[in-house]
């Protein structure tokens, strides 16, 4: 790799992480800024897929979405950019239409947190009514990942229902 390459690279890296903690601090705006000027220096899937989410943390779906689209034309194989179509399906309570999504996620290499897709489809399947496949969904969620409240607190709540 060519040292302008690898420049770009670090710049790339040093933005991304300071877009990240300003989302996560609430400075959405800037957060979008930097995370645009960490896909100049080097386009990522990751840095796609979190400037989606950024934008649909102000309620932008749709431009959160196309973002999610072109991580996935980057990558094919990162799983959250799946996963968070899904969830913005789900948000929007198009059950159906999140399915596939999170199914594809479950499909791709590049990808650490399957406890995701699992919780998702488990609160499909919960809303529709089909809450034995939501326990398992939630589950194996927790098998995936013991330590997710989320999907325990999911499982928790449905179960007291469910006997």
């Amino acid at each position: 790799m060519n040292k302008e390459k690898q420049k770009n690279i670090e710049l790339a890296s040093k933005f991304f992480e300071q877009a990240y903690h300003l989302q996560m601090s609430g400075h959405l705006d800037k957060a979008i800024y930097f995370y645009k000027r960490s896909i100049e220096f080097n386009p990522s899937a990751q840095a796609y897929t979190f400037l989606g989410w950024t934008y649909s943390l102000k309620g932008l779906t749709k431009k959160a979405i196309e973002h999610c689209m072109m991580a996935i034309q980057l990558d094919p194989e990162y799983g959250n950019a799946y996963n968070d179509i899904g969830a913005y399906l789900l948000e929007q309570k198009k059950l159906d239409a999140a399915i596939p999504w999170f199914e594809k996620a479950f499909r791709s290499t590049n990808y650490a947190n399957y406890c995701y897709p699992y919780l998702n489809l488990g609160k499909i399947y919960e809303m529709k009514g089909r809450w034995d496949l939501a326990l398992d969904y939630y589950a194996n969620a927790i098998q995936e990942n013991p330590q997710y409240e989320p999907a325990q607190t999911a499982y928790d709540k449905l179960a007291g229902k469910y006997n």
